[in-house]
Parts: C-alpha cells; structure tokens; sequence
C-alpha cells in the first residue's frame, strides 16, 4: 500500500470539497408558494408526463427544501386536460372545469413520489375531496404541516370552475402567509416587449401590478395578480428552464422580475 511521503501535502480531490451552505438567515423567502404548469412536467412535447422531468425538477426543490425554505406548490392540469380548451370544443365549462381539477390531482401525486424519493416528506392536499389518495385541504393544517418541514402539495386548484390554478396559488399563498408567490415560466422575467421578435428588449427588475394589468401581460392571469395586489404579497416571475434558479429566487439573486406596489 502506498503511503503519502511526509511533508507532501495529499492531493485533494474537487469533489471531497465540501461547499458551506447559506443559512437560514440568508434567504430572501422562508415561505413561499411554487407555480408550475402542468406543461413543464410533460417535457418538450408538453403533454403527458415525463419521469426525467420530474426527477429532475423534484431533485431541485429538494435542494432548495434542505436550505430551510417551506415549499408549498401549486402544479396545473394543462398537460393531461385544459378546461377552457374542453369549454372552446362545445363542453359545459363548469364540467370541464372539474376535469381540469382533476388533471392536477394526477400531476400532485406524480410530484409528490418524485419528492418524496429525494427524501422530501410531501402532503398532498386537495380542494375537492378524494381522501384515499389525497387531504382535504385545511390552512391551519397546511400550515402545520410546512411548520414541520413537509412539503404541501395544493392540488384541485380552488375547487371551484371558472378560477384558474394561478389564482387557486394566490389565494394559497394568502392563506398560509407566503412572503412570495413564485411564478414559475418558460421566460425568464416581464420585458418591455416581446424578446422572441425584439433581441433588444429590456427585462424589467420590478414591476407594479397596476402596469402588469394594464398592459394585460399574460404570464399569469389578471384576477390572481389583483387577489396579490389587494394583499400586497409580491410574485416573482422567473424561468424554471434553467437549473437552480428557485434556490436562487430564495437566496435573493437577482434573477426574473417582481411584482410589486
């Protein structure tokens, strides 16, 4: 067996170098409430579900889970059933509604075993009632449940058709006293003006929610930025495409834009 010669220091190798991890005290956000698009779990093609995907975004959250931040989420339908789509085909809108909710318990429970396989402890809870996959949704339970260190799941949107799954995430966040709601795109912040067709469009920092209702930005739909407006809970709008970007939504980076007063 060789043996290192005396006063020749070992060669250290990168990956036994151990990072310090931010504290507790170095997060922006304790608290915060996660949208995602049901889109973003079906990978390129958007539609079904996509493990790899899953695995990848769960390994994420984990990672920001374990610097101390309580997650709850909030995840659509649209990859497995849209419900204005189904009311546009000639459907009645409320019964579409309700398979849309639908859609998004199927999208929970995925992301629920996909979190709970990187070691995160996750509730799902449900605005409709189908206790023998999923909790009723309760707040002073949800909240006990993120006091404990689980991850919550809010899956079935508001329970209620006619009210999209971004205002089902404000109206959580409100609930459980988030210090942000995050907003989870495949852009990467609010511009001045399209950056597809204008290379030169500029990335706001912040924005108020009276100009992001003004100029009818569609990143996420008008009654669930009013319903964060009345209550002054700030969004965060961010890309998810790039890996780390919720961990550093949480440190403070300066990454996407804020909605604001």
């Amino acid at each position: 067996m060789r043996r290192a010669c005396p006063g020749i220091p070992r060669a250290v190798n990168p990956s036994e170098i151990t990072q310090p991890q931010p504290s507790v005290d170095s997060l922006t956000y304790r608290r915060v409430v996660l949208k995602l698009s049901g889109e973003a779990l079906g990978g390129a093609s958007g539609a079904g579900l996509e493990p790899q995907v899953l695995q990848e975004m769960a390994a994420e959250l984990a990672e920001v889970h374990a610097l101390g931040v309580q997650i709850a989420i909030v995840v659509g339908g649209g990859n497995i059933f849209r419900g204005l789509k189904g009311a546009s085909s000639g459907m009645d809108r409320a019964q579409s509604d309700y398979m849309g909710m639908l859609a998004t318990v199927i999208n929970s429970l995925a992301l629920q075993d996909a979190l709970e396989k990187n070691g995160v402890t996750t509730r799902v809870m449900s605005a409709l009632e189908i206790v023998a996959v999923a909790e009723p949704y309760i707040r002073r339970r949800a909240m006990a449940h993120l006091d404990r260190g689980h991850a919550v799941i809010f899956a079935a949107g508001t329970g209620n058709p006619y009210f999209s799954t971004d205002t089902a995430a404000a109206l959580r966040a409100m609930e459980i006293h988030a210090d942000c709601l995050l907003k989870a795109t495949k852009v990467d912040g609010i511009y001045d003006r399209d950056p597809v067709h204008h290379p030169d469009a500029v990335r706001f920092k912040t924005i108020t929610y009276d100009r992001f209702l003004a100029d009818r930005i569609g990143v996420m739909d008008s009654t669930a930025v009013t319903l964060c407006r009345e209550n002054a809970l700030p969004i965060r709008v961010f890309s998810m495409k790039t890996k780390g970007n919720v961990r550093r939504v949480c440190l403070g980076e300066d990454i996407g834009t804020t909605v604001v007063r």
